[in-house]
């Protein structure tokens, strides 16, 4: 018994050693033929600044495919006008891992096809050539080096979701870089981003950069790093924006993000938002005057503010984007104009300005809106949709202005539905809840944007009632009923036409080359209907050279003689003078209130909590 037992055992050791045998040279094949996980990596360096280009260096591995396409985007997240990168991508070459020359053509304007070989590793190497300074795209000089990632990084056409390293190799004495990536543990100047649409949404800026202090918003850390920021009182500037940050986040009441970064990228103007970074063009020179102090507060709250309110509250349109071509939607008037509208509210709440100022900002808003015609040709909804052709401010060739600014119209829109969600609900509810809802169904719980239906359901579930004549103001060009929405807290917006007084041309002219050119033509004015148009070269006006002072001694009913040449052909027009009138839009407190209207306008404000 014991030594057939023994026996056995010895038997059934050798069956379970083969098995064991068996099953490690099978898993080592199966390790062995398994493919590799797609790995990408970026290296950008800067050799010779004063030549204004990157040199980038790209390794693959885990290819597969016979072949690769390697894209480089058409346009920028936050801007939304073709920019053509890959006009200046130079010296183009590819390899494998061991310098071996890979085949490549130009596809397309914007794509690089490499033929693989046997090797699964591919190493593209080429140059980034910088033409300008300007928010939007790349830029290197002897001061710094702007990266924005879709002007300069390339992507695997079907690995878009592969995480990516980029490493910087920054120029001599230059010891910082300002980004929202997340930076490699215990490696300098390294990063990673998740997968290309957050790298393509995170710009670095690289220099002797000047950090300010940083400080925190629900436990999240916040910094600012910038570029020729200026002398200004940063310790107090860095409070008061701390507030405007937290006055932001408490009208969504969540963090996104593990840190976020404000980056000054140096004087001029413009900003762009982030997924968890804003790149700004500031200047702390100019902080010193009250106006430009409020005005730079509300810029860094406008963009701010965008980290919710278009990288998460987002139109269905915006993302996953398709970096080939333009990504319309007739939302913006939601994610910029509305964004605006909150700029000020934040600023407000945060105690930074009072009534008057806030008002004011809104007044502004109107005016830009209503003292150009094309409030009578274009819808907000078009204006959204067109902003790859118009741009985000409207045409500028026309011969009148014939289109609008969704961050003219759009603050104002919000505004009013704003008025309207409170009054419906007995002051309840407002558009804050609107816009948490957004976040909280579509970004947190659902992962996606939302369609123009979407949106109208979530407004008009708030208000409890149909907002019919609000959406006219989105897809028509129906005149605004402003007295009717500001009433429900209490106020009225002066909308009477007014004479003004003196002769009425409506024509600009400046001089060009010791000629004198007309510059605008208000549309229907005197001017207008009398066949002057802009760009008209002026030989004479009533003997005398400037426009401007004939007409200041002139009345409604007076004719000028104004001779022009329009191309080859002179013409000489007689223009009788009319009277322009005008609308103030001022605002002003109704005279009693209700209880209901002094609710709503406290809590709007800030005074009272909703």
């Amino acid at each position: 018994m014991k030594l057939r037992k023994n026996k056995s055992i010895s038997k059934l050791l050798r069956h379970t050693t083969s098995r064991i045998l068996i099953l490690y040279i099978f898993s080592s094949l199966v390790a062995c033929s398994s493919p590799q996980k797609p790995s990408i990596t970026f290296t950008v360096a800067m050799e010779n600044p004063s030549e204004h280009t990157f040199q980038v260096k790209m390794e693959c591995t885990g290819m597969e495919k016979e072949y690769v396409d390697f894209k480089i985007p058409m346009w920028s997240p936050g801007y939304y006008q073709i920019l053509n990168f890959a006009e200046n991508i130079e010296n183009f070459a590819a390899t494998d891992e061991n310098g071996t020359e890979l085949a490549f053509e130009k596809h397309n304007e914007n794509t690089w096809r490499v033929t693989r070989g046997q090797s699964s590793s591919i190493v593209l190497n080429y140059d980034v050539k910088t033409v300008r300074t300007f928010v939007a795209i790349p830029y290197l000089d002897e001061e710094r080096g702007y990266i924005i990632p879709t002007g300069v990084m390339l992507h695997p056409t079907e690995l878009v979701q592969t995480p990516s390293k980029i490493i910087i190799d920054p120029y001599e004495g230059w010891d910082k870089v300002a980004t929202g990536l997340d930076a490699v543990e215990g490696e300098n100047f390294t990063f990673m981003a998740d997968n290309f649409d957050a790298l393509y949404d995170s710009p670095l800026l690289v220099g002797k950069l000047e950090e300010l202090p940083s400080f925190t918003v629900k436990g999240v850390p916040h910094y600012f790093m910038g570029y020729k920021m200026g002398e200004f009182n940063k310790e107090g500037f860095i409070n008061d924006l701390k507030k405007v940050t937290e006055a932001a986040t408490d009208i969504i009441g969540d963090v996104p993000f593990k840190h976020y970064t404000f980056i000054g990228i140096g004087p001029g103007r413009g900003g762009i938002e982030h997924l968890n970074s804003t790149t700004v063009s500031f200047n702390g020179n100019s902080l010193s005057d009250t106006s430009s102090y409020q005005r730079m507060l509300n810029f860094l709250a406008h963009e701010y503010f965008h980290h919710y309110n278009v990288k998460r509250i987002r139109p269905i349109e915006l993302g996953p984007f398709d970096y080939d071509k333009e990504n319309r939607t007739k939302m913006l008037w939601l994610s910029e104009g509305v964004s605006v509208y909150y700029e000020y509210l934040a600023v407000k709440r945060a105690g930074l300005c009072n009534e008057t100022q806030l008002l004011g900002h809104l007044k502004n808003d109107i005016l830009a809106y209503e003292r150009k015609p094309g409030r009578l040709f274009q819808s907000l909804a078009e204006s959204s949709y067109e902003t790859w052709e118009d741009g985000p401010f409207g045409r500028v060739g026309d011969e009148f202005n014939k289109t609008i600014s969704y961050y003219d119209k759009g603050p104002i829109v919000g505004w009013l539905f704003d008025f309207a969600i409170r009054h419906e609900t007995k002051n309840e509810k407002s558009l804050d809840d609107v816009m948490r809802f957004l976040y909280n169904h579509y970004y947190k719980e659902l992962g996606r944007g939302f369609t123009e239906d979407e949106l109208r359901e979530a407004l008009e579930t708030a208000a409890g009632t149909k907002l019919d004549e609000l959406f006219t103001y989105i897809y028509t060009t129906e005149e605004l009923d402003y007295n009717k929405y500001l009433a429900y807290a209490g106020y009225q917006i002066d909308v009477t036409p007014q004479p003004v007084a003196g002769g009425w041309l409506g024509a600009t002219a400046s001089s060009k080359n010791d000629s004198l050119f007309i510059k605008d033509v208000e549309w229907k004015s005197p001017a207008w209907e009398g066949g002057l148009r802009k760009g008209d070269l002026v030989l004479d006006i009533n003997g005398a050279e400037e426009l401007k002072n004939i007409i200041s001694t002139k009345k409604e009913g007076d004719i000028i003689q104004v001779t022009v040449r329009k191309d080859t052909e002179s013409k000489k027009i007689s223009i009788p003078l009319g009277t322009k009138m005008f609308r103030s839009f001022e605002f002003s407190k109704l005279d009693s209130l209700t209880e209901l209207q002094q609710k709503i306008q406290q809590s709007w404000l800030g005074e009272v909590a909703l």
